[in-house]
């Protein structure tokens, strides 16, 4: 177990920290802004691109694992809003909120430092092309949906709009668009600005679990929904069989890749969960509890995970 743990250690202990400084340090909660503003607008954008132009660039146009594992995620959002409407009797804006925590991991903040440190630079692609087409689900499903379960009239433009706007302006996916470009044209950039990218991707990881514990641990653990642990098995335990069982029976994919897939899938839900829900101020307590407690019992199945990906456990065929 000493691999497995010396891996796993340094990005859970970095967001324990984060929790137990948020618990423990008398630090108004504003700063945090400038903290996820660093994150998600300067340091990650960076670490997309250095992954996305360093690649070949057919290897950047794989359908059929991109087609799959959007599926796989699409099927775990189901099923968790399936559970959604029976649980609330048929709401379907606290459903919706339910399916996203049941299908969208913490790619942006975990997923590529874990998936780089458990199985390498092979792994960048895949993890780029999930966290993507996997945002796409909260970024398209999410507001038609709400307004689907709203008591306004849909205005299927304005929404569509939005949808549009967030997909094409988010600044990950802005980053990625312009690592295929330079790697499709094989273009580096200058040495200067090619090491401040360079210092800028390292920060990334190190800073983003910090600042997921530190956010976790300023969301009071107030109200444990019931059907939490059905959603948890949903995000935690199926979502990656199913990823990792379609994969391998499909065949003609890199084992890399495969278990770059796999581990995304077993990801925590990612906190964005929580931000969606206040956004519409709907299942909001039970989405902060949510989190918290599928990033503590994400230590153990992560683990598990990377132990088997460790001890070749996994029958990739």
């Amino acid at each position: 177990m000493s691999p497995v743990v010396s891996l796993a250690f340094p990005f859970f202990g970095l967001i324990l920290l984060g929790f137990a400084c948020g618990r423990f340090m008398k630090i108004p909660e504003g700063g945090l802004a400038w903290m996820n503003f660093f994150i998600v607008y300067v340091a990650l954008p960076p670490l997309f691109f250095k992954l996305i132009g360093a690649t070949p660039f057919e290897q950047l146009t794989n359908w059929r694992f991109i087609a799959t594992t959007t599926l796989c995620t699409y099927i775990a959002f189901f099923i968790s809003f399936g559970i959604g409407l029976w649980i609330s009797g048929g709401n379907i804006r606290e459903s919706t909120i339910q399916g996203i925590f049941g299908a969208y991991s913490n790619v942006g903040y975990m997923g590529p430092g874990l998936t780089l440190a458990a199985l390498g630079p092979g792994s960048s692609v895949p993890t780029a092309l999930i966290f993507v087409f996997d945002s796409m689900l909260l970024f398209t499903l999410l507001p038609f949906l709400m307004a689907l379960g709203g008591n306004e009239k849909i205005k299927l433009w304005a929404t569509t709009k939005l949808v549009l706007t967030r997909i094409f302006t988010h600044p990950f996916n802005v980053a990625t668009f312009a690592g295929v470009v330079a790697a499709y044209f094989k273009w580096q950039p200058p040495q200067a600005i090619d090491t401040m990218l360079v210092l800028l991707k390292g920060s990334a990881a190190p800073v983003a679990l910090f600042a997921l514990g530190v956010t976790v641990a300023l969301r009071p653990l107030t109200r444990t929904p019931k059907e939490m642990p059905l959603h948890l098995l949903v995000k935690l335990i199926l979502h990656p069989m199913l990823v990792f069982t379609v994969l391998s029976l499909m065949g003609g994919f890199d084992r890399v890749w495969i278990l770059t897939a796999t581990l995304m899938a077993a990801l925590p839900p990612a906190l964005n969960v929580y931000v969606m829900a206040r956004q519409y101020e709907t299942y909001v307590e039970r989405a902060s509890s949510g989190v918290l407690v599928g990033t503590l019992v994400s230590i153990l199945t992560v683990t598990g995970l990377l132990w088997l990906i460790a001890e070749n456990r996994l029958p990739v065929w």
